[in-house]
């Protein structure tokens, strides 16, 4: 396995399923966290390894919004932006769609013109400086409900900035019905975006019909639960509508109570089309190429089947034609070259 991790560490990546906040280092959390004193959060990072141990879901969602609330001003957002590119760089992470959660910045104070001002500057100069492509996902928290709705679709549809690529709902899901955003969905959906809400992480399948039926999903954030219904697996597999799989994040939140009894395999065996995610690396003690070694475990895989997993997010990545044929070649000259 020693050999397949270093397969891994260097095999040009996609990243899909990722949260901006969720993926503060605990070195960038810590430095915020001593910007703002204010907060219950640790300022070292080693003690942060304690705050991030999550009793349930529930526990994870009220760690999360306490890091959150460390985002105060542009000049937070652009740091924070600009350090998950640096560390994604470090994991040959090419392509990386960030979950991004405006609402959660502009009901704190940030105006939503420099809000998305920051996280555009990060972006450009990741790109040029690191080499990696970052595009937006703008969520709904749906914990929030329907104001939130509102002012993120508002955002997302007024100002549209230029990495804009679609349009999610994230939170918690048990007592917050997919139906209900329907008309959200619709709107962003009609200025461009692409449908990507989570669903069947900690409900069961009909969130996931719920998502595809009302908000026309093209991929499902998490879909764990779909394995407990074969209709559902079968409509999947059809349909080619993937699963965004985070392993270590479902047993971090308790949604699958070991790695052994994950669902990823049922899915693949169903034909299913998975990609492989980290969802908030640095809070679950991850990053993506652990996710990797994961699924390959979990999946029986040498190179050539991790290569085409890395081929499956490029793929169903919203990345431009031109860009998936170039990062797509590029996992292959790499494999090639590896299996030489």
């Amino acid at each position: 396995m020693a050999d397949l991790h270093t397969f891994i560490a260097g095999l040009p990546k996609a990243e899909l399923h990722v949260h901006h906040v969720g993926s503060a280092s605990p070195r960038i959390v810590a430095e915020l966290a001593a910007r703002h004193p204010d907060s219950k959060v640790p300022t070292d990072p080693e003690a942060l390894v304690d705050y991030f141990t999550f009793r349930d879901f529930a526990h994870f969602v009220e760690v999360y919004l306490s890091v959150v609330d460390l985002i105060r001003n542009p000049d937070d957002v652009r740091l924070l932006t600009y350090e998950i590119a640096h560390d994604m760089s470090q994991q040959s992470i090419r392509y990386a769609e960030l979950t991004v959660t405006p609402f959660s910045s502009t009901r704190r104070g940030i105006p939503d013109a420099a809000f998305v001002e920051a996280i555009e500057d990060a972006r450009k100069a990741a790109e040029t400086e690191l080499g990696v492509i970052l595009r937006w996902c703008f969520d709904i928290p749906g914990e929030a409900g329907l104001e939130a709705a509102e002012e993120t679709t508002r955002i997302a549809v007024d100002l549209k900035p230029e990495g804009l690529v679609s349009f999610g709902l994230g939170g918690p899901e048990a007592g917050v019905p997919r139906p209900q955003f329907k008309p959200y969905f619709d709107r962003a959906i009609a200025a461009g975006l692409r449908s990507v809400p989570h669903a069947g992480e900690t409900t069961g399948p009909q969130t996931i019909w719920d998502a595809l039926t009302h908000l026309r999903a093209e991929r499902i954030g998490h879909g764990t639960s779909a394995t407990q219904d074969p209709r559902l697996l079968a409509h999947l597999a059809e349909h080619r509508i993937p699963l965004e799989v985070c392993p270590t994040s479902n047993i971090a939140t308790r949604a699958v109570a070991n790695l052994d009894e994950h669902p990823i395999k049922e899915m693949v065996a169903a034909g299913v089309l998975v990609t492989v995610n980290s969802d908030d690396p640095p809070m679950f003690g991850t990053d993506l190429n652990t996710e990797y070694g994961v699924a390959a475990r979990l999946l029986d895989l040498d190179e050539r089947g991790i290569a085409a997993l890395a081929k499956n997010a490029v793929e169903v990545s919203f990345l431009d034609e031109a860009g998936k044929s170039k990062l797509a070649a590029e996992i292959d000259g790499y494999t090639a070259s590896w299996l030489q």
